[in-house]
């Protein structure tokens, strides 16, 4: 209790609202394809391709919420965002046809990676010298409001599924007031100051900022690369465990675990990390190599306890490597592109998340379990290369510093 009154206001204004928008999105994301397939009696591939148009418009929606925190600042858009996601969960909730019905949904995803950019964006400006810890403690949050929706919404689902867009509206609505009367975004004090030094210095300025950009570029790259890899476990790898005889509730279980770890080994996975005094760098490096364990152990073993050490390893690496991600993003970005930034590194992130159930399950239906495994292996070498070069494209030593992480 004493460590969540450490907390600046604001930020525990923002963990709170992310706590109920994950809760409410976990409601409803792991049951769109039920709905579409039972629902509205559509085949899989069709509930497939609209996904698919879901997830195509969360990474326009990723880029759009960057830029619209640069122009109209976080507050607003967020607002902005929640309040067109709700309005459009409460339409889907009345019944559509099925044009409609897949317009609302690219609409949807458009709104939804929306809200993310700005979240993460604030995170780095509420508690500037909390450094990675503020990104950490979304990223827990985050987590923990998946645990409870996935685990409510099927419950909820049972009854009918209007409820569970009404409960993801409801959340939506939550979050609106919580951010509008609870959210102190203060004006920001350094505008002058970046327009004086560009007008003092331009040359330099201009240098720093692309060189910055271009360390970002590479950052985002291999993020993707490893959420190409990481979303197998949600796709192809449920797949494999079918195959091999596995029944669904050991495969949910796995999901158990992967939560629990987060819930209960972030905190002191960060707290070990800390210890080291190491640079971030390093610990996106390890969490990749994580990556890699897990994929080799999972084509060298077909027992359930394979899995169940793969998923341990896995969210050992996740943990190293989500949260850092943005932090080192808020830490390259210029005063005045923190959005713009952020929408990169979530962009980046969905459209791993896009293209991975295709690319896994044209090796998967291809080529078989094992060359899939084989290639994660493959594509986690390029984000190794990715997190260890990075930082060579930056401007001096001091901006390739670590971000900073304190105890």
């Amino acid at each position: 209790m004493s460590i969540w009154r450490s907390y600046p206001r604001s930020l525990k204004v923002l963990l709170l609202a992310m706590l109920v928008n994950s809760t409410g999105m976990a409601f409803l994301w792991p049951l769109h394809t039920i709905y579409i397939t039972q629902g509205m009696g559509k085949t899989l591939s069709e509930a497939g391709f609209v996904l698919m148009l879901h997830s195509g418009a969360e990474i326009i929606g990723s880029f759009l919420g960057g830029y619209l925190y640069d122009r109209i600042r976080g507050k607003r858009t967020l607002l902005l965002a929640v309040l067109t996601s709700a309005s459009l969960i409460f339409i889907i909730s009345i019944g559509l046809s099925w044009p409609i019905y897949i317009l609302s949904m690219v609409l949807l995803g458009l709104g939804i990676g929306t809200i993310f950019p700005p979240i993460y964006a604030l995170a780095g400006v509420v508690w500037k010298e909390g450094g990675i810890k503020s990104f950490n403690l979304i990223y827990l949050v985050l987590n923990f409001g998946v645990a409870v929706g996935t685990s409510l919404g099927g419950i909820v689902a049972q009854f009918s599924f209007r409820y569970v867009f009404w409960v993801n509206g409801l959340t939506y609505l939550l979050f609106i007031f919580i951010v509008w009367f609870a959210l102190d975004e203060r004006e920001p004090v350094y505008e002058a100051t970046v327009k004086e030094d560009a007008a003092l210095t331009p040359k330099k300025e201009v240098r720093h900022t692309k060189q910055s950009f271009h360390s970002l570029f590479i950052l985002c790259l291999g993020f993707m690369f490893c959420w190409v890899t990481y979303i197998q476990w949600q796709t192809s790898i449920s797949n494999y465990m079918h195959q091999l005889g596995f029944p669904l509730s050991a495969y949910s279980a796995l999901w158990t675990i992967n939560g629990l770890l987060i819930l209960l080994g972030q905190p002191l996975i960060q707290w070990f990390m800390a210890r080291l005094k190491r640079p971030v760098k390093w610990q996106l490096l390890s969490g990749v190599i994580f990556f890699i364990l897990t994929f080799a152990l999972l084509s060298h073993s077909q027992s359930y306890g394979g899995f169940i050490t793969g998923m341990v390893i896995m969210t050992i690496g996740e943990i190293l490597i989500f949260p850092a991600v943005p932090a080192i993003a808020d830490r390259l970005a210029p005063l005045n592109r923190r959005g713009m930034y952020q929408g990169l590194v979530s962009g980046a992130a969905n459209v791993g998340r896009t293209i991975g159930p295709f690319l896994g399950g044209l090796l998967y239906d291809g080529f078989g379990p094992l060359v899939l495994l084989y290639s994660c292996i493959f594509i986690c070498g390029f984000a190794l290369i990715c997190f260890g070069t990075y930082q060579r494209l930056q401007y001096t030593q001091k901006e390739i510093s670590t971000v900073k992480v304190h105890k």
